[in-house]
C-alpha cells in the first residue's frame, strides 16, 4: 500500500496525514497478539513518548483524546466553582469546555497580533486572586513565551497547563514544550501532525498526581497503577479508590502512534522545508504579512503556516483560493465571542487578528510545486483585491 499523501482530487489539500504500510503492519501485529485495549502496545507507546519529551515514562499516559486529557488536568488540579482559569481566546473549545464542566470560569486574554500566543503581560491582566490555573496553546506549533510564562505562574502560586495539541516536537532551549507547566497534553486525531485517528498524550509532573491520573483514567481503579492485590486466578476483584472515567488509549491507536513517532523527525523536517519554501515564495507580497521568525533556541513543529492581509478582503482571499482548487482555513476563531461562554470583555487585539488571519495548506503530501501553486495565488489574489480598499 502506498503512503496516503495525496491530494483529494484536483483540490490541495489543507491538512492530510501520512500513513502507509507501517502502520497497517503494526496493527496487524496487535490483531494477532489478541489483545487490543489498554494493554502492553499502549504501554510502550507511553515509554517511547515519554523518551522523546524527556521525562519519566510513569508520568505520561496516553488517552483517546487530548480533550479528555484538558478535562482530567482541571479534576487533578481541584478547579471549582469560584475558581478562575486563565486562556487566550484564540484557542479550541476544549479548555473553555473543561472549565465550565468544574463549575470553574473561563477568563480568556489577549494574544501578540502575530505569533497569536499569549505573552506573560496578556496573561498577567486578567490574573486575579481567584486565579486557579492558566491554560496556554502554542499556536501553530510555535512555542510562545512558554519559558516566562511558567516562571511568572511559579511565582505567583498558579498552575500551568500546556495545550502542546499542535506542538508534539517544539522545544525551547533543548525542553519538550508540553513540559514547562504543572500539566501537559498532546493531540494525535487525524488533522495533527502525529496521527493515531483518535488518541492524545497527558503529561503530569507531580509523582502522585501522575498516579492518581493513571487511577481515574481507568475506572479509578487501584489496579490501573498497582496490579490486582488478589491472586492470579481471581481476577474478578475490583479495588475501588474512587470514581474514574474510561478514558485510556488502546493498543490498536497505540500501534500505529509508535510507528508515527518514528517518522515524526522526517515530517517535522519536510514541513520546515515547505515553510521555508512559503516563506521565499511569499517575501516581498504586498499586502500578506508572514508569521514572525522564531526567536532564539525555539524550535516550531510547524503545524500552521498563517498569514495575515486586511480584514476587509481575508474572507474573499479564502474564497478566492477555493475556488482555484486550494483549501485554507483558520485556527482558531475568539473564544470569547462564543454565547456560551459568555458574557465577557471585548479582546479587540484577537478579534482583529482572527479577521485578518489565514492558514494555508501545510502537509508532508504537499509538493513544492503545490507550495508555489498556492503562494502564486494568494499574491494574485491579495493585489487584485487591494485596489478596492
Amino acid at each position: 500500500m502506498a503512503e496516503n499523501t495525496a491530494k483529494g482530487g484536483d483540490m490541495i489539500d489543507f491538512s492530510r496525514p501520512v500513513l502507509g504500510d507501517p502502520e497497517l503492519n503494526a496493527v496487524a501485529e496487535v490483531f494477532s497478539s489478541g489483545t487490543v485495549g489498554y494493554r502492553g502496545q499502549s504501554r510502550r507507546f507511553e515509554e517511547q513518548f515519554a523518551r522523546h519529551l524527556g521525562v519519566p515514562h510513569e508520568h505520561v499516559i496516553f488517552l483517546n483524546s487530548a480533550t479528555s486529557g484538558t478535562f482530567l488536568a482541571l479534576e487533578l488540579l481541584g478547579a471549582a466553582e469560584g475558581d478562575e482559569i486563565v486562556m487566550p481566546s484564540l484557542s479550541f473549545v476544549a479548555g473553555p469546555n473543561a472549565t465550565l464542566s468544574r463549575g470553574a470560569r473561563p477568563v480568556f486574554c489577549e494574544v501578540d497580533p502575530h505569533s497569536l500566543n499569549p505573552t506573560v503581560r496578556d496573561v498577567e491582566r486578567v490574573v486575579t486572586p481567584r486565579t486557579k490555573a492558566v491554560l496556554v496553546l502554542h499556536y501553530g506549533g510555535y512555542p510562545g513565551d512558554i519559558a516566562d510564562l511558567a516562571d511568572f505562574c511559579a511565582r505567583r502560586g498558579i498552575a500551568l497547563v500546556e495545550d502542546a495539541a499542535c506542538a508534539v516536537a517544539s522545544t525551547v532551549g533543548g525542553q519538550a514544550v508540553g513540559t514547562f507547566g504543572d500539566m501537559g497534553v498532546w493531540s494525535f486525531d487525524t488533522m495533527k501532525i502525529m496521527v493515531t485517528g483518535d488518541g492524545g498524550m497527558l503529561y503530569v509532573r507531580d509523582p502522585e498526581l501522575a498516579r492518581r491520573a493513571r487511577r481515574l483514567v481507568y475506572h479509578g481503579l487501584a489496579q490501573a497503577c498497582d496490579g490486582f492485590s488478589a491472586p492470579a486466578w481471581q481476577n474478578w476483584t475490583f479495588e475501588q479508590w474512587e470514581i474514574g472515567y474510561r478514558l485510556v488509549g488502546n493498543d490498536l491507536t497505540a500501534a500505529i502512534g509508535s510507528v508515527q513517532l518514528d517518522r515524526l523527525p522526517g515530517l517535522v523536517s519536510r514541513r520546515a522545508e515547505l515553510v521555508r519554501l512559503y516563506d521565499s515564495e511569499l517575501s516581498g507580497a504586498d499586502g500578506v504579512r508572514l508569521p514572525p521568525p522564531l526567536p532564539e533556541g525555539h524550535r516550531s513543529s510547524y503545524y500552521l503556516y498563517w498569514v495575515q492581509v486586511d480584514r476587509a478582503i481575508r474572507d474573499e482571499v479564502a474564497r478566492a483560493l477555493y475556488t482555484a482548487g486550494i483549501q485554507t482555513n483558520f485556527r482558531y476563531g475568539p473564544l470569547h465571542t462564543v454565547p456560551a461562554y459568555g458574557p465577557v470583555p471585548r479582546l479587540p487585539v484577537s478579534e482583529r487578528a482572527a479577521e485578518e488571519t489565514l492558514c494555508l495548506p501545510l502537509h508532508p503530501g504537499l509538493t513544492d510545486d503545490d507550495v508555489r501553486t498556492v503562494a502564486g495565488r494568494l499574491r494574485k489574489t491579495v493585489l487584485s483585491l487591494l485596489p478596492s480598499l
